[in-house]
């Protein structure tokens, strides 16, 4: 009787046997699509340093702004000075604090993606 000594190749089409994660495996992402605790924490986490630049924003703002009336009220008879305060004298303030904010929150945005993508 012949041995033959070649081997045969097997092919296996079944579905794998393992289901779950491999370990060390992480995905930031499916647990915030999931809903997870960890997911919501990522995303509370987002939204509180995004809700830390508005309440920044508008602290100055209020800063800013607020002793205004009592200033116009203290000098009175300087219509003039009111308006041009107003309308020249915040405009660059404001528009700076505005970019500011822009800038941050899209900072804060870029840096949630980062997180989440990365890993």
């Amino acid at each position: 009787m012949p041995q033959d000594h070649t081997e045969r190749r097997v092919v296996v089409t079944a579905p794998p046997r393992r289901t779950g994660r491999a370990s060390g495996y992480y995905r930031p992402r499916t647990e915030i699509d999931e809903q997870t605790t960890l997911g919501h924490t990522y995303v509370r986490s987002l939204m509180r340093t995004q809700l830390r630049a508005a309440l920044t924003v508008f602290a100055i703002l209020g800063l800013l702004v607020g002793p205004l009336p009592l200033l116009f009220a203290a000098m009175p008879g300087t219509g003039r000075l009111e308006w041009a305060v107003l309308g020249f004298g915040l405009y660059a303030p404001l528009v700076l604090l505005a970019r500011w904010y822009v800038r941050r929150a899209e900072r804060n945005e870029r840096d949630f993606v980062r997180l989440v993508e990365d890993r």
